[in-house]
């Protein structure tokens, strides 16, 4: 028997996630369901916990009242009802969809319904998790993928002692954000810790051993060389995760399509973060999320309020691990900052300041007369000034040398 509860004004959302987790800090009386069983908490820190540095609750968000561990199955729009896996039914007001989005799982020969022993997606907490619990040092690991979220668990996996290799299908680390002179110097930072790196390496498949058990052995490349792993990690990015949307009839191209208003094609249903496709971009960042939700969290007041995109700098700090040895290629730690396009069309401008004694790289791009974007690798005093600048998207001055946007405090 389904038991229904909610009213009309209620607001619910679906997903405990960073997005949805800020709305219910902004939005009084709103229900929030959430698959996981943990409280909400801050996905950017996973690598943090993977590696051991910090506890499952120190990366938790503000209290928030969730439903734990359930999960929507349905979507009602008729009766404007959620039909719950145990049995119930929440009705709402106002719909949020917060279902963020999953691993992508890669075509490879040893992957199929069930994951073999051994290879671990990296996206939840129970994923860290379990991951943490499966690395011993010297424990060999291969990580599949080596945009953010492989050079994250890489670095992790090294300060847990693991022998690790990251293999990129591209041509180097990090495509989306850097360019080819800050990759290498990511590279040559990520091999001081000890990590062993492979780019345009594809993988053809996993060999795993036989019985109803079977475990991961070995990763096999396109040429034929195997890589032995004990642990086999996926961060081959992921997908919006869309499947109540699509079941329920509304508009999904890449993500759940929302106006400006984060308005879905039913005008009852909103849709925010990684799940939300805003004028043809599905951003997939945690600031993009929180932006979303807060521009929601306004419109679900009756105020006026719209989403105009969102212009998101990618930070990473890399920590070289306790157990590393100390050579001179591998320092304390390191920053690296990304934001804009830092490829260059015909026509911009490119400024460069490297100093290879300290490895340090900064280049920006200047497209007419705004900051396109940039890179900042090693030292990052003039980051806050330079996304300020790119972020408000305004002129700049006329008479300002491009050398000085590279000065600590960006020339401005």
């Amino acid at each position: 028997m389904r038991t229904r509860s909610g009213n009309a004004a209620q607001v619910v959302v679906i997903g405990a996630g960073m997005a949805g987790a800020r709305l219910a800090a902004r939005v009084p009386g709103v229900t929030v369901i959430g698959e996981e069983a943990h409280a909400p908490y801050n996905r950017v820190l996973l690598a943090e916990v993977l590696a051991g540095r910090y506890e499952p609750d120190v990366i938790a968000l503000p209290p928030a009242p969730v439903r734990r561990g359930v999960r929507v199955v349905r979507i009602d729009r008729e009766a404007r009802e959620v039909v719950c896996d145990d049995g119930g039914a929440i009705g709402y007001g106002r719909l949020v969809l917060a279902t963020g989005s999953n691993p992508v799982l890669p075509p490879l020969r040893g992957i199929g319904r069930a994951l073999p022993d051994g290879v671990h997606p990296f996206r939840t907490l129970d994923d860290c998790l379990a991951l943490r619990a499966a690395v011993r040092p010297g424990t060999r690991a291969v990580v599949i993928g080596g945009g953010l979220l492989g050079v994250s668990a890489a670095r992790a996996l090294a300060e847990c002692g693991a022998q690790v290799v990251l293999a990129q299908q591209g041509e180097h680390l990090m495509e989306r954000q850097l360019d080819a002179e800050a990759a290498g110097l990511l590279r040559r930072h990520l091999e001081a810790l000890g990590v062993e790196v492979h780019t345009e390496s594809r993988v053809r498949g996993l060999r795993c051993t036989d019985g109803a058990a079977p475990a991961v052995r070995a990763v096999e490349m396109a040429d034929g060389y195997e890589l032995e792993a004990e642990i086999t990690v996926l961060a081959c990015g992921v997908r919006p995760r869309t499947g109540l949307a699509v079941a329920a009839g509304l508009d999904v191209r890449k993500g759940v399509v929302v106006d400006d208003e984060l308005r879905t094609s039913d005008p009852y249903i909103h849709a925010v973060g990684d799940c939300a496709e805003h004028d043809g971009t599905v951003y997939g960042l945690a600031g993009a999320a929180i932006e979303q939700a807060d521009v929601l969290a306004e419109v679900l007041a009756g105020r006026t309020a719209g989403y105009r995109g969102t212009r998101a700098l990618t930070r990473l700090t890399l920590r070289s691990p306790a157990a590393a040895p100390v050579t001179a290629g591998a320092p304390g730690g390191l920053d690296l900052a990304a934001f804009g396009d830092s490829r260059p069309l015909p026509g911009d401008d490119v400024v460069r300041l490297a100093d290879a004694t300290r490895g340090a790289y900064r280049t920006v791009v200047v497209r007419g007369d705004r900051l396109a974007g940039g890179v900042l690798f090693g030292d990052l005093a003039a980051v806050g000034t330079l996304a300020r600048t790119w972020q408000d998207d305004e002129p700049l001055p006329a008479d300002m040398s491009l050398l000085h946007l590279l000065t600590n405090d960006g020339g401005l």
